[in-house]
């Protein structure tokens, strides 16, 4: 995609950004501005005409995103301060040793080799805990119901993505958003339970989602849950 210079129309910040493999006009929020998707040889006069006719569903979905903005957690970066996981507030404490590090039902230790850690450096710590962490968990998570289901995977890996929070290649490699181990605990089951459901079905059809309520008969409420409260998991 080629982005191209900012416009404004009323108070709204847009630019127009071409792809060779659009076939369709679209648009897309970005920061505080919005991205007019073109195909490459459209003229530039449709894709203004479109963010034009469509200013008054810019601004419902600019509000929409002011008010997630602003229900996203602040913390402080600092021994005492409590950090959510699996659904839980925990309060953070320093360990002397790497070994000590990790996280239990009362308490998240970690270690630092800063001996006066500042609030990046603490963060950054915290973040390679998590992740840590949510590896191990999610790996036993999804081994242990692909076992119970008769399916294979080959590997977990865990990263931060932005709009994923989990994927299933066609080689039976799950990739889950580490970010998913701040939710409650079924809200993870479920997520592990359609990543491992897909090892069967590579698709959204009528037999995958029969199969995800099998395995999990309130993936409906939870998928609700993510849906609406995805914005507030971060770190």
């Amino acid at each position: 995609m080629i982005p191209g210079p900012e416009f404004v129309f009323e108070d709204i910040a847009y630019r127009l950004v071409r792809s060779s493999r659009r076939k369709r006009l679209g648009l897309v929020l970005v920061g505080e501005g919005v991205e007019v998707r073109i195909p490459q040889r459209c003229a530039a006069r449709y894709g203004h005409e479109f963010l034009q006719e469509n200013i008054q569903w810019v601004r419902a979905q600019l509000l929409v995103a002011d008010r997630r903005a602003a229900q996203v957690p602040k913390y402080q970066y600092a021994v005492g301060e409590y950090f959510p996981w699996l659904g839980l507030k925990l309060p953070l404490q320093r360990v002397a040793n790497s070994q000590s590090a990790g996280i239990s039902d009362d308490t998240i230790r970690l270690y630092s080799r800063y001996r006066e850690p500042d609030e990046v450096q603490l963060q950054s710590a915290l973040e390679r805990l998590y992740q840590r962490e949510a590896l191990t968990l999610l790996t036993k998570k999804s081994q242990l119901l692909a076992e119970q289901m008769g399916l294979r995977i080959a590997s977990v890996g865990v990263r931060r993505t932005k709009s994923k929070w989990g994927h299933c290649s066609i080689r039976a490699e799950l990739q889950f958003n580490w970010l998913i181990c701040l939710a409650p605990e079924p809200v993870v089951d479920y997520l592990v339970t359609h990543e491992v459901c897909h090892l069967q079905h590579h698709n959204h059809s009528r037999a995958f989602w029969l199969l995800v309520q099998r395995v999990c008969p309130q993936f409906k409420e939870l998928r609700r849950w993510l849906r609406d409260n995805g914005h507030r998991l971060t770190l």
